[in-house]
């Protein structure tokens, strides 16, 4: 009687483990798709992972090298501006340039119209006024001074969420799947008796782009 209720015990161990891998097999995949257009030849690809901009490698390292030209170039433009004393209102064009980030070209045709004043001291001597142009145009951005992050605020209000079910259904994912997104990329929830709530704002950020 022992065995037939070991060899019982162990055929229900057997039923239920086959019965886990079937529905594990049958499971439907997550119909997922994020596509996008490559961020420096503007060719559509599938991204990858959330966070994909770049259709490829080359793209990518493209990207990251206009990136770092471009710091650089800020840097230079910093150190003139830095160089240009304070009190002194005729600057020359390059430091007009620097401080305001307009071009020679426009600064040119400023001049012609008379819109506003200039000295010409000879040849590439040009000289304008500092004051005038401030009150066209507004000071440069400083690529160097960085801006402290703003902390995010969210609403968690149900009006302002949807719910894990609503996400699965609108992005034709399966639940496992979204709370796998929202723990990886820090999205807050809240709970309101059966329900899990996660901010519209952020999941439609999250899945901006994807295939429905």
């Amino acid at each position: 009687m022992c065995r037939d209720k070991k060899s019982r015990k162990s055929a229900t161990k057997y039923e239920r483990a086959k019965y886990k891998q079937v529905n594990i097999s049958i499971m439907p995949a997550a119909k997922f798709e994020i596509k996008r257009k490559c961020q420096v030849c503007g060719q559509e690809f599938i991204a990858k992972t959330i966070e994909s901009w770049y259709c490829s490698k080359r793209c990518s390292n493209i990207a990251y090298k206009r990136r770092k030209d471009e710091e650089k170039r800020n840097q230079r433009l910093d150190g003139i501006v830095k160089s240009i004393p304070k009190y002194q209102d005729c600057i020359k064009v390059s430091e007009a340039y620097a401080l305001f980030g307009i071009s020679k070209d426009t600064l040119y045709r400023l001049i012609h119209k008379g819109t506003i004043s200039h000295i010409n001291l000879g040849t590439n001597q040009i000289r304008v006024s500092k004051e005038e142009l401030m009150k066209l145009y507004p000071l440069r951005r400083k690529a160097i001074t960085k801006s402290k992050p703003v902390a995010k605020l969210y609403s968690l209000e149900p009006k302002d969420c949807y719910t894990i079910g609503d996400i699965a259904k609108k992005f034709h994912l399966d639940d496992s799947t979204v709370y796998q997104h929202i723990r990886r990329y820090s999205i807050p929830t809240r709970q309101i008796g059966n329900f899990v709530y996660a901010p519209k704002k952020e999941i439609d950020n999250l899945y901006k782009g994807a295939k429905q």
